[in-house]
């Protein structure tokens, strides 16, 4: 579970990590699923309260300003084009950058209504979260 709340995996590192530990695949997927879940009510905070205290700081606003180039130039025309199935299908790709963490940054800049970046965020969690429970189970012979 605390793997799928970590920016270093989310649930594409947990669901792998629980299931080779011989927990149960059920409360895996249910626990490291709802998990990232809370990434984004969680991020939503850090950017509305605590990134606007940071940015007085010179390192932290260039490396934020950083972040926010790379969101922009990875997935920005697909999210502004396509709003929230933009977003659902970015976080829902279960690769390495594509998660909840930076569905949150990208609603943020993006400026994407909160309930419905939310639902997008949490419809892409869940899918990405079936395919990686399913190719772990698979490549365990589980199904």
């Amino acid at each position: 579970m605390l793997w799928s709340f970590s920016p270093f995996g989310e649930a594409k590192v947990g669901i792998p990590y629980g299931v080779l530990k011989g927990l149960d695949i059920y409360a895996v997927f249910i626990f490291c699923f709802l998990a990232n879940v809370l990434v984004f009510p969680m991020m939503m905070f850090f950017l509305d309260k605590v990134n606007v205290y940071f940015t007085r700081w010179r390192f932290y606003k260039k490396s934020a300003l950083f972040v926010a180039r790379r969101a922009k130039m990875g997935s920005g025309d697909k999210i502004k084009k396509f709003g929230f199935f933009g977003l659902m299908f970015f976080v829902m790709i279960p690769l390495p950058g594509t998660g909840v963490y930076a569905g949150s940054i990208a609603a943020y800049l993006f400026k994407i209504e909160r309930q419905k970046a939310f639902w997008a965020n949490t419809i892409g969690i869940f899918f990405s979260s079936v395919i990686v429970w399913l190719a772990t189970l698979a490549s365990m012979q589980v199904i």
